[in-house]
């Protein structure tokens, strides 16, 4: 029997503000970029853990309209971003308590809440390199 695809869930609001590259001035478009970029991990996983992986982008505030693609699930949190986090992880380590589970995350009080559950942290530049510095 083949075992489930690595579960790696990310918090979109802490990816995406740890590269200041303007997101702020259009937050739900900031959302769609990096939903998009995440594709390839769908497939590839990430450097911590191979391929398969099922993507789930968390997303809340203006990003909430942000709609699922193929190999990005999109979960709109009702409210905080991070409650939404812990209730994905505990649910999956409940159900699958073998499963592997990665939160994608510089959130330090996010990271011990979902490590608690088992769940592995990673942070943002695993799936979001720093832009090339531009010199001039």
């Amino acid at each position: 029997m083949l075992s489930e695809p690595a579960l790696v869930i990310v918090d979109a609001a802490n990816v995406v503000g740890s590269v200041p590259d303007g997101w702020w001035r259009d937050r739900c478009g900031a959302a769609v970029r990096l939903r998009d970029s995440l594709v390839p991990f769908a497939v590839d996983g990430l450097a911590v853990h191979p391929g398969p992986a099922e993507l789930v982008l968390v997303v809340e505030g203006a990003a909430r309209g942000v709609a699922s693609i193929p190999g990005v699930r999109v979960e709109p949190a009702p409210g905080s971003g991070d409650d939404r986090i812990v209730e994905l992880v505990a649910d999956a380590m409940s159900h699958t308590p073998s499963r592997i589970c990665v939160v994608v995350t510089a959130d330090r009080e996010l990271r011990q809440r979902v490590e608690a559950y088992g769940a592995r942290c990673v942070g943002p530049r695993t799936v979001r390199p720093l832009p090339p510095s531009r010199t001039g």
